[in-house]
């Protein structure tokens, strides 16, 4: 699976749980995260760099990552759908969580 199937799946999954989400195609500042997600119920921020295999985030990926959790967003690194699953699971995003 490529990142764009992955990030579809996601997508495709947020998108059942009632998350508001959407992918950025391209910005005008490079490193933003993949996914963009506003979780209910509380509104929560939640970004999403997707990568698979052994491919890493670079430093300017890892940077924007790093800044959105300083401003009380939530962001994350994942190289699958069952870690986005977790993320939800654990942070207690989304109290019904349908599998």
């Amino acid at each position: 699976m490529n990142e764009q199937q992955l990030q579809k799946k996601i997508q495709d999954y947020l998108k059942k749980q009632g998350v508001y989400c959407f992918k950025t195609i391209s910005t005008n500042r490079s490193g933003i995260p993949d996914i963009i997600a506003c979780v209910p119920p509380l509104g929560t921020f939640l970004a999403l760099e997707v990568k698979v295999g052994k491919n890493k985030p670079s430093a300017l990926q890892l940077h924007h990552v790093n800044e959105i959790n300083k401003a009380g967003g939530k962001a994350h690194v994942v190289w699958s759908l069952e870690e986005v699953k977790d993320l939800l699971e654990q942070n207690d995003f989304i109290s019904d969580i349908k599998s």
